[in-house]
């Protein structure tokens, strides 16, 4: 599938670049305290590398290469460094400091989404794929890379001020966050699979007990009540996205097995006060139809709109995408992740505003970055891991959340709390969440998230 074409851009200036990079890096600290950070020619307190690249006056969606350095015990990939050679950070007298490597460019491109903007890659979904990434290309995934980007100019800004910068807090403390998530697609299609399994076999005895069942019992995902007190056992909410649109996509792709005009009475009541997001569906080029599923939501809500979005499939098309979610004032989205891949899209581990390529600004709404589907972890096309090696392969990229002081955002979708998926069903998300409990974040929904950040200046 092919992008849009592309729209008229405002190319980036320096000073652009910059003033949303350091809106960031402000954001991820209690107060970061007074001090000038720019390149050579403004004579910085900190100063970072100026390389005469060119690369943002032009349209080409890949850097050179990163070169490779280490900072905190991590080899790290840098792009736009062309002085590899020299020390990476230099502590200078005088309340000084000098980064050898144009971190703020680097940040720019990873955070803002340029690759993608830019690239004409697109999956049968319409997305950005992740074997088309410089994540991919340069096997950094897991790791937030512009939150080592910020470790270094904190220690820059440490040095020139001598004052330590803390690092923001959550509730009641807590040094990091989670947020856990669960995608509404399908309330009534547990029978389905293991019916036709049993007639594809020739088992009839089968098949008949199965449809006697599926007539009489209650469907297995029809469960949000067991999804929202499994949640709850580990102190945490749930935020559920409804996805309003129950007819297929143009080409064959499912949006809801359900209708929500006729569900949503029972619906609201089993999920009480947990907070509801709107689940825009695949199929209209260029999400044409996000306005409609968003008043039909809107109405059965009684007029209260919906905080926040998740797109079907995680369809996001950055030409297109950010500008409908602007001009309709959510506050947050939580779409960007990689489906074949977890970990950071935008290789950064905390809330943040997309940028405006046309306005050549950042965003108003929040994106909250998704970390780990549970379909990315067993699914044909994404990763198969087994469930033994589920946990083992998430640790890592939770405790680089830790110790930036990031969000963990999970989609569980309620189909995966049903008992009889052994693959990423209900024990693997149970392992998850002991594991994350253990190390005490907030459990936060998308609305407290929102309310502990502010929105960039325009």
């Amino acid at each position: 599938m092919l992008p849009p074409p592309l729209p008229a851009v405002v190319l980036t200036t320096a000073e652009t670049r910059l003033a949303y990079v350091l809106r960031h890096f402000q954001q991820d600290y209690e107060a970061v305290p007074s001090v000038s950070i720019g390149y050579r020619s403004v004579q910085p307190q900190v100063e970072i590398a100026a390389v005469d690249h060119g690369f943002f006056t032009g349209i080409a969606p890949y850097p050179a290469a990163p070169t490779y350095r280490e900072w905190q015990g991590q080899q790290l990939p840098f792009f736009f460094d062309d002085q590899p050679t020299r020390p990476l950070l230099e502590l200078l007298p005088n309340s000084r400091a000098r980064i050898n490597a144009d971190v703020i460019s680097a940040a720019f491109y990873l955070l803002s989404g340029w690759q993608e903007f830019y690239s004409e890659e697109r999956d049968q979904h319409g997305r950005f794929p992740y074997t088309a990434s410089v994540q991919h290309r340069y096997g950094f995934v897991a790791v937030p890379v512009v939150n080592y980007y910020f470790d270094v100019l904190k220690t820059a800004v440490e040095h020139v001020t001598g004052q330590p910068l803390q690092p923001r807090r959550w509730a009641d403390g807590a040094t990091w966050a989670t947020f856990i998530t669960h995608d509404i697609d399908n309330l009534y299609s547990a029978w389905k699979e293991p019916t036709r399994a049993a007639l594809s076999q020739g088992k009839a005895l089968e098949f008949g007990r199965m449809l006697w069942r599926h007539f009489t019992k209650k469907d297995a995902w029809d469960n949000l009540e067991l999804v929202q007190q499994t949640v709850a056992e580990y102190g945490a909410k749930s935020t559920f996205f409804f996805l309003p649109e129950n007819r297929k996509a143009a080409n064959g792709t499912p949006n809801a097995d359900y209708n929500i005009r006729r569900e949503w009475p029972k619906l609201a009541a089993t999920i009480g006060n947990s907070e509801i997001g709107l689940h825009v569906s695949i199929g209209a080029p260029y999400h044409a139809h996000l306005k409609r599923e968003e008043h039909r939501l809107q109405h059965l809500r009684n007029g209260v709109k919906a905080y926040g979005v998740r797109f079907h499939y995680l369809q996001w098309e950055p030409r297109i995408t950010p500008v409908i979610l602007g001009a309709l004032l959510y506050k947050y989205d939580s779409t960007l992740g990689f489906a074949e891949h977890y970990g950071f899209r935008n290789s950064y581990c905390l809330p943040f505003y997309p940028y405006d390529f046309a306005q050549n600004k950042a965003c108003y709404f929040l994106e909250i970055p998704l970390n780990v589907m549970d379909a990315t972890l067993h699914h044909p096309r994404y990763l198969q891991l087994a469930p033994e090696e589920i946990l083992p392969s998430l640790t890592p990229m939770f405790q680089e959340i830790e110790r930036f002081g990031g969000v963990c955002t999970v989609l569980w979708h309620n189909d995966n709390f049903d008992p009889a998926n052994i693959r990423n069903g209900p024990r693997e998300f149970r392992a998850i969440m002991e594991y994350l409990r253990s190390r005490n974040p907030a459990f936060v929904n998308g609305q407290d998230i929102c309310a502990q950040m502010s929105p960039p200046s325009s």
